[in-house]
């Protein structure tokens, strides 16, 4: 496995044993202080930033190697054929994660490039989030099983939860009323049902079925403040409404909340629900760190 794109194309073994190794990094991480040494990683943006940045950049370090971080627009990337500057500099970097708009650009860059390529982000896929995730319900329910209701708008969040969720074992249901277009992947979806333990229905409530409870914004990050997107967000919030976490809806369950950040209170959660004793909101951010650790670790060698 050279790079990891998504967690459709990561084979189950592998993500098995990336969470396997973010757990010990987690319990152990003086067992890892050096395992890249003199390693660098390339950290690439596209997209606004706070988990993904904090977490890559402190794990390398924290692993004993550098990160050098470059914004997209202000290098050369943005004039010049993608595929010209990522061989340049496989020449000098160990490693890139890429946080980009667009699910294309990170397929040339990982085509063309030398070194392993990280997904950190785009508008088809979130690998590092799901690896997170999946970290942090495991922490939860150890060996057992467990469901998982994703509510809200499907997106690339809820691409890779599926694919994940679904190859590790647990049962998930979607209840996603609209689909971002450049989200779609009827392939993934396809996959995921094949396992028998994907459910996809439109019906809030079915989340009082479900042992945690997962929801992410209606509007993503780079058109949550665009003028041009008013008439839309305003839509998608009327539409969205119903889809709201909030008590009422989960009625009398009391599954673990989640969410990956950025939080608009009042929009897909309701402010109650963000820092309740059944939220793991801050679990799931906290172990980007981990789980990016083992990621690095396994794509160079160094597990």
């Amino acid at each position: 496995m050279k790079d990891v794109l998504s967690l459709h194309h990561m084979p189950a073994e592998e993500i098995a044993a990336v969470l396997d190794l973010a757990l010990d990094v987690k319990r152990n991480p003086e067992r890892y202080e050096n395992a890249l040494r003199g390693r660098t990683l390339l950290m690439l943006f596209q997209k606004t930033s706070t988990r993904t940045r904090l977490s890559f950049e402190l794990g390398i370090q924290q692993l004993g190697g550098r990160a050098v971080v470059m914004d997209w627009d202000k290098s050369n990337f943005a004039i010049s054929h993608i595929r010209y500057e990522a061989r340049y500099v496989s020449r000098h970097v160990d490693l890139i994660m890429a946080r980009l708009l667009h699910h294309r650009d990170l397929v040339q860059l990982a085509e063309a490039a030398d070194v392993p390529v990280i997904n950190g982000c785009c508008d088809r896929y979130h690998p590092t989030q799901a690896l997170a995730d999946l970290l942090t319900i495991r922490e939860q329910v150890g060996d057992g099983p467990a469901t998982v209701a994703y509510i809200g708008i499907h997106n690339n969040v809820a691409n890779c939860l599926t694919a994940g969720v679904t190859k590790m074992g647990y049962n998930m249901i979607l209840i996603t009323p609209e689909v971002n277009k450049a989200a779609r992947d009827e392939e993934l979806l396809r996959a995921a049902m094949a396992t028998g333990r994907l459910e996809i229905t439109t019906d809030p409530k079915a989340v009082r079925r479900a042992d945690f409870v997962y929801t992410d914004t209606w509007v993503d990050m780079e058109f949550f403040n665009n003028p041009a997107y008013a008439d839309e967000k305003a839509r998608r919030m009327a539409r969205m409404l119903p889809y709201q976490v909030n008590a009422d809806l989960l009625g009398d369950s009391r599954p673990y909340i989640m969410h990956d950040m950025p939080i608009h209170p009042g929009m897909e959660i309701a402010e109650e629900l963000i820092e309740s004793e059944r939220s793991i909101i801050y679990d799931q951010a906290e172990n980007r760190l981990h789980a990016e650790k083992a990621l690095m670790l396994r794509l160079l060698g160094a597990a």
